[in-house]
């Protein structure tokens, strides 16, 4: 180190994660050529926007990301779309993208960059400030992200989650997707119908498609379940209430904790021991087995038709946020 340059722990101490804008590193007396050399190729520094470095190689943590990317945009800015839902403890649907979506100002020109996708907007909503980082409120996050996304699986999974959580509803959700214009809103469209309708996971939705292959009744979607005495048992995936016979789409793959699992263990036991009919479909066999799932479906239901109904209630879901299905049902 040259005599006369500031001390690394200096440096370091004014960065915010080991991220901090290039005018403050020469403020803080570091010549600029000697800035932007450190940040070449090979060197021991990145740029991770105009004018904001990360002091260290490798891959930003999302931290280190956010913290830029909150820097890049300015005042007003807020982390929205898969990496605002994080945050929020989303977990299900598609992994992190490498580009964070970012909101500014619609005034503010702000530049894209590789890791940070920028979009202007009118519609700024108040942010939430979460581990130090402002994001957008969680149903426009959760809508900002479904719109960027392809596949109906994994948008059915981040609504679903989100829902499940309790973080919105499906009314938020839907009246932030009308909000949004229609631009990539086709599928979250879609999704949010089934959602509404009680389908609450991508598994459930293929489980709701073989359903009407089926030529069954339609059942109530994520019904809640009372013994004679007014007890829960449980929240049935699909409940179908004359003759007593539940659909349970579950598989440890699903479940957050081992203990979600134990949970859902313990339900089938008491679905049981009610004397309740339980069909127990692994959610991949709905995709990989769907005609055998069909006939295991159509016999349970006369194998339930063929005894008398066991004493238990049923309520059906009535309104977009029950929390039942693949991962809420379980949280008894």
């Amino acid at each position: 180190m040259r005599a006369g340059s500031p001390h690394p722990d200096d440096l370091f101490a004014a960065a915010v994660a080991g991220v901090i804008r290039a005018r403050q590193l020469v403020e803080l007396g570091l010549p600029e050529t000697t800035v932007y050399r450190r940040c070449r190729d090979g060197g021991p520094w990145q740029r991770l926007a105009p004018g904001i470095l990360l002091m260290a190689t490798g891959h930003p943590t999302p931290d280190q990301l956010a913290t830029a990317a909150v820097m890049h945009g300015g005042p007003g800015s807020m982390i929205t779309g898969l990496h605002a839902c994080h945050r929020y403890g989303v977990r299900r649907g598609p992994a992190l993208p490498p580009a964070l979506h970012l909101l500014v100002p619609h005034a503010r020109q702000v530049r894209n960059t590789e890791l940070m996708h920028v979009e202007r907007t009118a519609r700024l909503p108040a942010p939430i400030v979460r581990g130090g980082f402002p994001l957008a409120p969680p149903a426009r996050a959760v809508i900002d992200a479904a719109r960027r996304l392809r596949s109906r699986r994994e948008i059915t999974e981040l609504v679903s989650d989100a829902v499940q959580r309790r973080l919105c509803t499906v009314t938020q959700l839907s009246a932030e997707l009308t909000e949004s214009g229609r631009r990539g809103s086709s599928t979250p469209r879609k999704v949010l119908q089934d959602v509404s309708a009680g389908v609450l996971s991508a598994a459930e939705a293929d489980a709701k498609k073989l359903w009407q292959r089926s030529g069954l009744p339609e059942p109530w979607w994520n019904a809640r379940v009372h013994d004679a005495d007014g007890n829960l048992l449980g929240i049935a995936d699909a409940w179908w209430d004359d003759v007593c016979l539940a659909w349970e789409i579950n598989s440890f793959e699903w479940h957050l904790a081992p203990q979600d699992y134990a949970r859902e263990q313990e339900k089938r036991a008491r679905f049981a021991a009610a004397g309740v009919t339980v069909l127990p479909t692994l959610p991949r066999r709905l995709r990989t087995h769907r005609a055998q799932v069909i006939d295991e479906l159509r016999k349970s239901y006369a194998s339930a038709a063929s005894r008398p109904r066991p004493d238990v209630r049923a309520s059906p879901r009535d309104d977009g946020r029950q929390h039942g299905g693949l991962t809420g049902g379980i949280r008894q």
